[in-house]
């Protein structure tokens, strides 16, 4: 079976964000990079589905040069080879899922597997987008996969529990946080990704329009927490609920 997994590179979760004076993104300047959390635990389910059923694992990314470390990461952790479609810029899901949909026509996967969503725009459109020019099937937020038969069977997370949902291949499925524990890139994997084929692919190349059909106007600072208030026993505090919070 061949495997194409998505991998975005993201500011660090952990990283102090700092808007732009005219508020029109964050500064990333000095500020680390890491591989979507989301598309690493794809890269691992692919990584165990091809351990059951063989085959190939394929990484692809849209952006800079500077994306192409985070292929060579999953490369380490064993996926086989990667293609970079090389961007400067912002896209939004529409424009990903129709640059993504033309990488699929070419290499002709049985599951594209997707973070649920990239941590930095926490958008979880495009890959819905994918599956839909494609005319997939697609099942998303995904706690078990299971491939058998020409099917893909996959225990996904919803509201107040776990659905199982079936569709045949090829499909797209997303990745939810409980699916799997992400391994560790050993050593003599980071030295094998260095020799592993990675392929460059000018945007333009593909034939697709990317005009933006979303328009970001303006980056807001969230609003800042207001300080908690300490109450002396239940009492007081039932009774703050129903006079001032109103709540109760």
């Amino acid at each position: 079976m061949k495997f194409l997994v998505t991998v975005k590179r993201v500011t660090d979760y952990e990283a102090k964000i700092k808007l732009k004076a005219d508020k029109s993104g964050i500064v990333t300047d000095g500020v680390n990079m890491i591989m979507n959390p989301f598309d690493e635990i794809g890269v691992e389910e692919a990584l165990r589905q091809r351990e059951k059923h063989g085959g190939e694992v394929v990484i692809v990314s849209i952006g800079t040069s500077d994306s192409t470390d985070k292929i060579r990461s999953a490369l380490a952790m064993g996926a086989d080879r990667g293609i970079l479609v090389k961007h400067d810029g912002p896209l939004d899901s529409f424009a990903v899922a129709r640059v993504l949909a033309k990488i699929v026509d070419k290499e002709k996967p049985d599951v594209v597997l997707m973070g649920k969503q990239a941590i930095d725009d926490d958008s979880n459109q495009a890959a819905q987008m994918l599956a839909e020019l494609l005319g997939w099937g697609q099942a998303t937020f995904a706690n078990i996969v299971t491939l058998e038969g020409g099917r893909a069977t996959v225990v996904r997370e919803a509201d107040g529990g776990l659905e199982t949902v079936s569709t045949t291949l090829p499909a797209v499925v997303t990745t939810d946080l409980r699916l799997n524990e992400p391994r560790y890139a050993a050593l003599p994997g980071i030295m094998k990704a260095k020799k592993k084929p990675l392929e460059e692919v000018e945007i333009g190349s593909l034939g697709v329009d990317i005009a933006a059909k979303v328009k970001t106007i303006a980056y807001e600072e969230p609003p800042a927490k207001k300080a908690g208030q300490k109450v002396a026993d239940v009492a007081s505090l039932v009774t703050r609920l129903k006079t001032e919070a109103k709540v109760i």
